[in-house]
């Protein structure tokens, strides 16, 4: 209880209100004015790329091109191009938090980055053909399994799983190159001889200015396509993934 005088009278008390606290807010803050927008401002509002996920060069728009690598589903990605694009989108998945798991059989040449991507952390393995097991991919710990097996990759012994995608590195068609893109919900395009670009444009549908454009694409172009959509993208590394992988090519 507090109390208050006045010149000449005693002390009167004079009640205290407890502090109004709103359960799990703290105090009141001070007051401001509200923000609000009009049904016709709305549309300014909008982010520069469409979709969440692992920015792996601009479009023809010069606008940032995103993979939404992990989902809450399996995910197949398939890679008809060279290591470095495949090194490179992997060292940029680590960098979002993922884990990175590498089957190979030429670890030699995934050693360096795995060794530059998690800064002193394991967050890339390299491991021997047919030597990996499950990764216990989650919402928080998703997982890009990259299989860089050549022209004629086995099927993977692990099983599809959430938040788990898989990109398979081709260097070029080989015998089962239709089995493995067929199965693919992604495929990116780098350049190929004229043979397989009318074979990849009968397996995805390509127009015929796409297949007479993947001859002629330079290292660091790929076309990404879906069974709905296709879009070249230009890749071009920053000073610390130059470090690591050095410039684009296109074979290794």
């Amino acid at each position: 209880m507090a109390y208050q005088t006045y010149p000449g009278q005693a002390p009167q008390p004079v009640e205290q209100r407890p502090v109004r606290v709103r359960p799990g807010f703290g105090l009141r803050g001070p007051r401001r004015e509200k923000h609000v927008l009009t049904v016709e401002d709305l549309s300014a509002l909008a982010f520069p790329v469409g979709d969440d996920g692992v920015v792996i060069g601009l479009d023809h728009q010069q606008q940032p091109a995103v993979i939404g690598l992990f989902r809450p589903s399996a995910f197949e990605v398939v890679l008809v191009g060279g290591m470095w694009t495949a090194q490179l989108i992997a060292l940029r998945a680590a960098a979002t938090g993922a884990r990175i798991a590498v089957e190979t059989g030429r670890p030699q040449a995934w050693a360096p980055m795995a060794q530059a991507a998690g800064g002193g952390q394991p967050c890339v393995t390299v491991h021997q053909v047919g030597r990996l097991g499950a990764q216990g991919a989650s919402v928080a710990s998703p997982v890009l399994v990259v299989r860089d097996l050549g022209a004629r990759p086995n099927r993977s012994r692990l099983s599809a799983a959430p938040w788990q995608t898989t990109l398979t590195v081709l260097p070029y068609l080989g015998p089962n190159a239709a089995r493995v893109i067929n199965s693919a919900d992604l495929v990116g395009l780098q350049r190929v001889s004229p043979q397989e670009s009318d074979l990849l444009g009968r397996l995805l549908s390509l127009a015929p200015g796409d297949v007479s454009a993947l001859p002629t694409l330079p290292d660091n172009v790929t076309l990404w396509a879906t069974r709905m959509r296709r879009q070249y993208v230009m890749t071009n590394q920053g000073e610390a993934e130059t470090q690591v992988l050095g410039g684009p090519r296109r074979m290794d």
